[in-house]
Parts: C-alpha cells; sequence; structure tokens
C-alpha cells in the first residue's frame, strides 16, 4: 500500500486511496457507454458484436493502464467514437472497403503514431496546423458524429425533395430517441455524474417496457466472439487508402493532444505550459490503437469523460487502474449489452450530444479573419454534408493555403501544411 501511494505520488498531488477510487469508478460511469456504442457501430459494418465488444474492452484496458502506470494521469483512453464513426461509415458502408482492410488502415496509423510519439516529429505535425482548423476538425467530427445519431435514432431521414427531413414524430422509435435526449440533456445540465450513460439505462428500461427488447436468457456469460475478430485484418491495398490513413492519424494526434492537455490543465499537471510525461502518455493511446486493430476495434483516443474523474478528485494514474479494472469486469455483461444495442434509440443521443461537445471551442475562432473563418467553416460544414471527414479537411487545407498566399501572408503557412494541402490535391484528382 505504502508502494503505492509513493508511486502515484499522492502526498505531491494531495490525494488518497479514497478519491482516486471515487474518481476512477466516476470516470468509468462517465465513459462505459463507449462498449456498447462502439460494438453496435462496427456491427452495422458487418463485424461480430461479441469480438468488437471484447475487442473495445480489451484495448481500453491496455491502454488506460498504460496510461495510469507509466505517465501516472488520471486518463482513461478507449476507442474514440468520432474516428471509429467515420471508419465504419465512411471507410466501410460508403467506400465499400472491408472491414478487415479498415482495421488494417488502422493498425499502420497507430504504427505511424507510435513512431511519431517517439520523436519530435509529433510535435511539429501538430504544430502545423493552424488553431482554427484544428478547431474546426473537432467541430466538423461533432456535426457528423451528431448527424448519425439523428438518422440511427430516425429523427432526421432522407427526402427525395430535400436530401433529410424531419422523421415521422409519430413513431414510438423515434419519440424513444427523443425522450431519451431529453433525460440526458436534463441530466447532463444538472451536473449529473454518469449522465450519458444514466440516459442510456433510462431508454434502454423505456424500450423494454414498450417491447422492444427481451432480457437475454444470462446477464452474465463467458466472453464469446473474439476469434471472429482476432488478427483478422488484412494489409491488402493500403496504398489506395493512403488518405484514410493520414486521416485517422491526423484525428488521432489532435484529438488524443487536445484531450490530455485540457484534462491536464483541469487536474493542475500541467506547469509551465509543460506536461510532464507526455510522451508516455501519447505513446498509452498509440499502443492501446494498435492493439486494438489487432483485437478487432477501432483507434483509441483520451477521453474528455476523464474530466469527470478529475471533477471527482482524481489527480494520479491510480484512478486510471481503477478504470481498467472495472472496464475489465464488463467482459461477462456481454448478453444484456448485446440486447441493449439492438435499439438504435438507446445510442443514439450519445452520438448527438457528443456532437454537441466536440462543437464547443469553434467559439475561439477568429471569426473576424476570414482567411482563418472561411477554411474553417467549409472544414467542419462538409464534414458533415460530404459524409466524409476527409473532404472537410482537405478542401479546408487547401483553402486556408490559397487564402493567405493570395493575402500575401506566406509566413502564416507553415511548409508542413503545403505539403499535406499538395497531397490532398492529389487524392481528389
Amino acid at each position: 500500500m505504502e508502494q503505492i501511494t509513493r508511486y502515484f505520488q499522492f502526498g505531491q498531488r494531495g490525494t488518497n486511496f479514497r478519491t482516486e477510487i471515487i474518481a476512477g469508478a466516476t470516470t468509468f460511469l462517465s465513459m462505459m457507454y463507449i462498449v456498447i456504442v462502439n460494438s453496435s457501430a462496427f456491427n452495422a459494418g458487418g463485424m461480430d458484436f461479441g469480438g468488437v465488444y471484447i475487442a473495445t474492452i480489451i484495448a481500453t484496458v491496455v491502454a488506460t493502464l498504460i496510461m495510469g502506470v507509466a505517465a501516472n494521469y488520471p486518463i482513461a483512453i478507449a476507442p474514440g467514437l468520432g474516428i471509429n464513426a467515420y471508419l465504419v461509415f465512411v471507410v466501410i458502408l460508403s467506400q465499400g472497403v472491408s472491414w478487415q482492410q479498415a482495421l488494417g488502415a488502422a493498425a499502420i496509423a497507430a504504427g505511424i503514431f507510435t513512431l511519431l510519439s517517439l520523436t519530435q516529429f509529433r510535435e511539429m505535425f501538430i504544430n502545423s496546423i493552424p488553431e482554427s482548423l484544428k478547431k474546426s476538425i473537432a467541430a466538423g467530427i461533432g456535426l457528423f458524429i451528431a448527424l448519425i445519431g439523428l438518422r440511427s435514432g430516425g429523427i432526421v431521414v432522407d427526402s427525395p425533395a430535400t436530401l433529410i427531413t424531419l422523421g415521422d414524430i409519430s413513431d414510438p422509435a423515434l419519440l424513444l430517441t427523443v425522450v431519451g435526449l431529453i433525460i440526458t440533456m436534463i441530466l447532463i445540465v444538472l451536473n449529473v455524474t454518469g449522465a450519458i450513460f444514466i440516459g442510456m439505462v433510462f431508454t434502454a428500461i423505456a424500450s423494454y417496457f414498450l417491447g422492444y427488447w427481451t432480457l437475454p436468457d444470462s446477464i452474465f456469460a463467458m466472453p464469446s466472439g473474439f476469434d471472429k475478430t482476432f488478427m483478422q485484418l488484412s494489409f491488402e491495398g493500403m496504398p489506395s487508402l493512403a488518405m484514410t490513413i493520414f486521416t485517422i492519424l491526423l484525428v488521432t494526434l489532435f484529438d488524443t493532444t487536445g484531450t490530455m492537455l485540457g484534462v491536464g490543465q483541469q487536474a493542475g499537471l500541467i506547469r509551465d505550459g509543460k506536461f510532464p510525461n507526455l510522451k508516455s502518455a501519447l505513446l498509452a493511446d498509440s499502443i492501446g490503437s494498435f492493439v486494438g486493430a489487432f483485437a478487432g476495434t477501432g483507434p483509441t483516443s483520451a477521453f474528455v469523460e476523464s474530466g469527470t474523474g478529475v471533477s471527482a478528485g482524481g489527480r494520479t494514474g491510480f484512478a486510471s487502474v481503477v478504470t481498467a479494472v472495472l472496464f475489465l469486469a464488463l467482459l461477462f455483461l456481454q448478453p444484456i449489452a448485446a440486447a441493449i444495442a439492438s435499439i438504435p434509440a438507446i445510442t443514439a443521443p450519445a452520438l448527438i450530444l457528443t456532437g454537441c461537445f466536440m462543437v464547443a471551442d469553434v467559439a475561439n475562432i477568429e471569426w473576424d479573419d476570414y482567411s482563418e473563418a472561411f477554411p474553417a467553416f467549409l472544414t467542419m460544414v462538409l464534414m458533415p454534408m460530404t459524409y466524409s471527414i476527409t473532404n472537410g479537411v482537405g478542401i479546408g487545407m487547401m483553402t486556408y493555403v490559397i487564402l493567405k498566399i493570395a493575402t500575401g501572408r506566406f509566413t502564416d503557412v507553415h511548409p508542413l501544411l503545403a505539403i499535406m494541402a499538395v497531397l490532398f490535391v492529389v487524392q481528389m484528382v
């Protein structure tokens, strides 16, 4: 016990066992929805729900344990909702890429991310992207996720006249989504811990009594289906997926680094603008993505829900260890998770509201400077409108470079950004 206290620096960070355990459990309750949502998404892409369910837990446990033990931060890592929605709904379903190849692309991106985390190139790569585009990329992904949630919940549907329109409000499934959404929003507004998870539980109970699903024969069961996803990735045709790999790498870099800095600042762990053990923290995420791809799920990312654990007093990596152990226990709850995941209305509110969280930072974009505002606007609008993160990022970068050159502000364009813009032009042509 004393060794744990000393290793995790409880004294220096002003915390104790009880506080760290509560913080770890709080983070777990706030983000455990990802196991169901992520498994449901990949199931829609043709993968076995049980296999992805197990792979999601494995990736989460491995990455979060490394974050806790090696980096000593109260930050949990799990398959990212935004980047995995991109893999499923854009790469697999829209572009027709097999899920095996999609996982192969994710593994390559994770390998590159690992190398970048070991060198100074990672910082140069991130610094080459202007702040306005970083914020708009996150916002665009948020809008894209929200659109997916709105469609899966039946709130918006296809329309020959207007492309999309409001769904049939007399549809019980749509009403169930709306009720779940309202309940979850109220819980979040009231600062209830684990609001998204509680909202999912409420919607699941309501859908059960409405007859949308029935309890499985057994709530607890030994994990099954892992053989259908483990080591099933494929590296065939990777040259044609170069831009997909680039997009995965780009989003993972921004999402993970931004979340770590935000939560680290909240916990008071960043001193004089420096983030101690950042290399270990980034390695935790890249290794989690690598393990996840081979296990049968998409890239991992630091979760903003870790902030709920920090709010509960978490200051060390021991909170992350607690979170990882609790996720491991979910391995034996697969039957009930699969039954709940079969109802889109249960997971749709989580997607919609996650989109809201990701859009918040656009307030800090310099909207008065149109050479910054126009590229940012196109980036975040074109992602949901074209159903492609790649299109939004690419057009945003190209527009940014063109406008800066046109206004004579060449020094605002990092050489690496100009190279990436050219690569996007080549990819689109």
